[in-house]
């Protein structure tokens, strides 16, 4: 049981990056069609790039719980703190960074994105495989994920002119 948990995670980790990777460029292969920056980076702000991880891993988890859903009792749990880890080491690796060096560093960036998924993924499969937790944690895991994913698609329409909301290249603020 646990080995298929785990295989379903390490196969989350490779498909969260490609995905990820895939969705920093989408926006602009569709030629910035607006219904797509739901879920496509549209600009170089920090916002934006968290959809990196966040989406792929709402859709991987949708095709995972498919295949493993009768071994295990934490699911929500372990995907909503592999979507705070992976987002909050991004955060936390791009703004400790930036402001020792005072400079964006591509390099960092992207594995910050890297390593922030492989950590959640498997921190995932520790959640994931133990035995079931409290109700209310996993309400407030539902709460968390939903709350998230509907933050980062308003605040790509509506973003207030916060810094984390600014794109380094333009200046600019979301999708308009």
């Amino acid at each position: 049981m646990k080995n298929k948990i785990l295989q379903w995670e390490v196969i989350g980790i490779i498909f969260v990056i490609i995905v990820g990777t895939l969705l920093h460029f989408l926006f602009e292969w569709l030629y910035s069609w607006p219904p797509i920056g739901a879920i496509a980076a549209v600009n170089e702000s920090v916002w934006e790039h968290l959809k990196l991880p966040y989406w792929p891993l709402i859709i991987f988890s949708f095709i995972e719980y498919n295949y493993i859903k009768e071994d295990i009792k934490n699911f929500i749990i372990g995907k909503a703190i592999a979507m705070l880890i992976s987002i909050g080491t991004i955060l936390i690796t791009f703004y400790s960074y930036t402001a020792i060096l005072g400079t964006e560093i591509l390099f960092i960036d992207i594995m910050s994105f890297f390593v922030g998924v492989i950590i959640g993924q498997l921190v995932s499969y520790k959640i994931i495989s133990l035995n079931e937790l409290q109700k209310w944690i996993r309400i407030v895991s539902w709460i968390v994920i939903i709350g998230m994913g509907l933050s980062l698609i308003l605040f790509t329409y509506l973003p207030p002119h916060l810094p984390i909301f600014q794109d380094s290249e333009s200046g600019l603020y979301g999708i308009f």
